[in-house]
């Protein structure tokens, strides 16, 4: 790694990335959920961002990436366990974790967040507010920045999106190069729904995806389509509604329904890599 000591490494060139398994519940797999080709070697990183805490970071390199970018997984966040039986690969079925490929085969490079080591149960909607959260995502934006001299773009999803938006706040003008909301958290009655937040604050591109035939009672299509009129200083903003995908199943508010965007994973992943390369409204 070059010229960051406060990076540890842990896992050093991986073999290549593993084919996510469907639950034997869930009905087979698309295409889209199996074609995670790496690209780049990968590796998990433990990065120094508070005194005394330490927060895992998946990474994926892409020769020539234009930028990285930070994935904010949704629920209670992290990237789930790592499966060490196989190949030390990301086990969280969340849309941002499981299509960390499609980003990579994008080209670009990917950084996954994982727990700080003092919230290793995850965190709760206040947490995503809070100024420790903020201060683990700030560290880790800068860290990545001096590492590869890229700009760093935020890429939230679901519960993910109260920290996008929260880190977007306090110091995305001067950190961050802009960042996307997908399956917003819109109902108000959440703690840190993207209505609740000062959205005028934002200084940054900022891309917000729906898909239209999101179930989660707290992620509503019509308010995700109103977000982009409260972002009124953002200098770029765009409002995508998707549709399609395959094989929804359980819960609506969760990865594996159209709020993950079952099935069209690579599309969505399309979607957003090709805004970010060319930010329009």
């Amino acid at each position: 790694m070059r010229g960051l000591p406060a990076l540890v490494l842990l896992v050093l060139l991986a073999p290549a990335l593993a084919l996510a398994q469907a639950p034997p519940t869930q009905a087979p797999p698309t295409q889209d959920s199996l074609a995670q080709d790496r690209l780049a070697p990968d590796a998990l990183v433990r990065f120094d961002t508070r005194p005394g805490m330490v927060l895992p970071v998946y990474r994926m390199r892409a020769p020539g990436a234009p930028a990285t970018l930070l994935l904010l997984s949704g629920g209670a966040g992290g990237m789930g366990r790592m499966d060490h039986i196989g190949d030390g690969q990301p086990t969280s079925r969340n849309f941002l974790v499981r299509s960390r490929g499609f980003f990579v085969q994008a080209g670009f490079d990917v950084a996954v967040l994982g727990l700080p080591s003092d919230k290793k149960s995850g965190w709760s909607a206040t947490d995503r507010l809070g100024a420790e959260h903020m201060e683990d995502i700030k560290s880790v934006v800068r860290q990545l920045k001096a590492d590869t001299g890229l700009p760093v773009w935020l890429v939230g999803t679901s519960m993910g999106t109260v920290s996008a938006t929260a880190a977007a706040i306090a110091f995305g003008r001067e950190e961050l190069a802009g960042v996307v909301l997908t399956s917003s958290i819109t109902g108000r009655q959440k703690t840190g729904a993207a209505p609740t937040q000062d959205l005028s604050a934002i200084r940054i591109p900022v891309l917000v995806m729906h898909h239209a035939r999101d179930g989660c009672t707290f992620c509503s299509p019509a308010e995700a389509a109103s977000i982009v009129g409260w972002l009124t200083n953002a200098p770029v903003r765009k409002f995508l509604l998707v549709d399609g995908g395959a094989g929804a199943s359980g819960n609506p508010c969760e990865a594996l329904h159209h709020h993950g965007y079952i099935g069209m994973e690579q599309e969505a992943v399309r979607l957003i890599t090709d805004w970010i390369r060319n930010p329009a409204p």
